[in-house]
């Protein structure tokens, strides 16, 4: 342990990891030629097979959802902040709930391939307009969260070797930007679920075993659990409560709040997921998949939550500290301690997978999203074959793919939470106010969608520049600089109210008001899926 902590790893230990990733890359790549689409149809490369059963689609969706963020990022956060890690861990899981309750089966009924479909459907006299503002709030998303998972691969790499050289930088963030764009370009939705399912699979499997040490360690007891790990973080008591990262200050907890709300609500607007809502047959399978994929996902959330006190009971948060400050090599010092070199390779493996198979899903929802409404719809205004829109949107894979790649070997040092936490407050700001109002308000107009759209865009991205991830700070992106006005992380307090805010004000000050027909057939069909 002491020479993983230290940041490098012997060939022979590396022997292991490697051999189980290859494995999974050889199944997955094999599966994913083999279930590829033959027939250049839209819906089978788009949403793949929509006969799998409910477990299937909820695994899949639980594997878009679940990133090396929550793996690495929130174990290490509860290992380090205790109470407040925990407390993240409930904002991580409670957004599927507002999923389920208001948008799963609306989005189900009235979509086709992306979101730019049920938003065009309602504004008939204004498609290509709000097509457009919705792909490039989907792109924008979408290679935001891609980048995040990239440079959450050279973090990963170097927890192995110590900090790499930009060559292998550079190799590690191609390569699985490679293997990205092979998955999607090649077996669409049906390679891309499967991907999903196998990683969920392993997931469930590593993550219980892990589980299953720790709390064995302490003869079951979550006492002798939460007292142990209190003991050793070095904070005492003050572990178990709220403080140690997001009550210290005034700023902390507007911070906190402000993360929570955008992790919240950004759920229901990040492409990927929109698009894994669209893929069940019927609103009855939809729902039940749905069920399955909070259960998944608040299992995973509360096993990270036993893997973050167990890593500060038994490997001790000085310890952590000491190979990594951020905590991001909490859960893998916690393998190596409880399961040895086999468990430590398992979980390596699974974070290499997690890494690929929301990356892919990332990937195949910008391609969608520039193929289907911006070329076919915007440019095309429709008039395209299946096949030539299945074409664009492989070339289409493989020119998001450059693009993250290109963006993740600038911006590797960069904090890969923090990306991905930026995605979901531009998805909170600007995809959810449309949605909802969408399906929800009947005087909602094109000019409302436009102005929540490019609002909630700019508005998340304009508070993002000026505020301390960016300058000020010596975790800044440009620690030197100094020129941060807004003081908090995430622009989320902010920016999904004016959101919100901005798509009431376009719809009341519209020179055209909403056609009620048209609202009321498209209600009709939101709440029965009947065309």
């Amino acid at each position: 342990m002491t020479a993983y902590a230290a940041g490098a790893m012997s060939l022979s230990q590396l022997r292991l990891p490697l051999v189980l990733f290859l494995v999974f890359l050889a199944v997955t790549m094999f599966t994913a030629i083999i279930t590829s689409p033959h027939r250049d149809e839209l819906g089978e490369f788009y949403l793949g097979s929509r006969r799998l059963s409910p477990l299937r689609h909820g695994m899949a969706m639980c594997g878009d959802y679940i990133s090396a963020a929550t793996l690495l990022g929130s174990t290490g956060l509860v290992c380090l902040t205790g109470y407040d890690g925990l407390l993240y861990l409930v904002g991580t899981a409670i957004g599927w709930i507002m999923v389920l309750l208001l948008i799963a089966e609306p989005l189900r009924n009235t979509g086709l391939f992306t979101l730019g479909d049920t938003v065009a459907l309602r504004m008939r006299d204004a498609q290509r307009p709000v097509r457009l503002a919705v792909g490039i709030c989907a792109l924008v998303v979408s290679i935001l969260y891609l980048v995040a998972q990239l440079v959450a691969s050279v973090a990963l790499l170097a927890q192995f070797t110590g900090m790499p050289g930009s060559a292998a930088r550079a190799l590690c963030v191609t390569t699985v930007g490679c293997l990205v764009v092979f998955y999607v370009a090649v077996g669409g939705m049906p390679g891309t679920t499967f991907i999903q399912i196998a990683k969920t699979v392993l997931l469930v499997v590593v993550v219980a075993v892990a589980v299953v040490l720790v709390l064995t360690r302490f003869t079951w007891s979550g006492d002798d659990l939460l007292g142990a790990a209190a003991a050793n973080s070095g904070h005492g008591d003050a572990y178990l409560r709220p403080g140690l990262r997001f009550g210290a200050s005034t700023v902390s907890k507007l911070d906190f709040f402000s993360l929570a709300l955008s992790m919240a609500l950004g759920v229901g607007g990040l492409p990927h997921i929109v698009m894994r809502l669209l893929s069940p047959a019927g609103t009855r399978q939809l729902r039940t998949a749905v069920l399955w994929t909070v259960g998944l996902v608040g299992a995973v959330c509360l096993a990270v939550g036993v893997l973050g006190l167990g890593t500060a009971a038994i490997v001790g948060t000085d310890n952590v500290r000491a190979g990594d400050p951020t905590g991001n090599s909490a859960v893998l010092l916690l393998a190596q301690s409880v399961g040895g070199t086999l468990l430590m390779a398992a979980f390596s493996c699974l974070v290499f997978a997690t890494i690929l198979s929301v990356a892919a899903g990332v990937t195949l929802a910008a391609a969608s999203a520039l193929a289907h409404d911006v070329y076919a719809h915007v440019l095309r205004r429709g008039r395209v074959r299946d096949r030539q829109e299945v074409a664009v949107a492989r070339v289409s894979v493989g020119a998001v793919g450059v693009l993250g790649i290109l963006i993740a070997l600038l911006a590797w040092d960069w904090n890969a939470a923090s990306l991905a936490f930026l995605a979901f407050a531009i998805a909170a700001s600007s995809v959810v106010p449309t949605i909802l109002y969408t399906l929800f308000w009947s005087r909602f107009t094109a000019r409302g969608a436009l102005f929540a759209l490019y609002g909630g865009l700019g508005c998340s991205l304009l508070l993002v520049v000026f505020s301390p991830l960016v300058s000020s700070a010596p975790t800044s992106l440009l620690p030197s600089a100094d020129f941060a006005w807004f003081p908090l992380q995430n622009p989320g307090i902010v920016s999904v109210p004016a959101g919100f805010l901005l798509g009431w004000l376009g719809t009341v000050t519209s020179s055209r008001t909403a056609d009620h027909a048209a609202y009321q057939e498209f209600e009709e069909r939101c709440l029965t899926g009947v065309e």
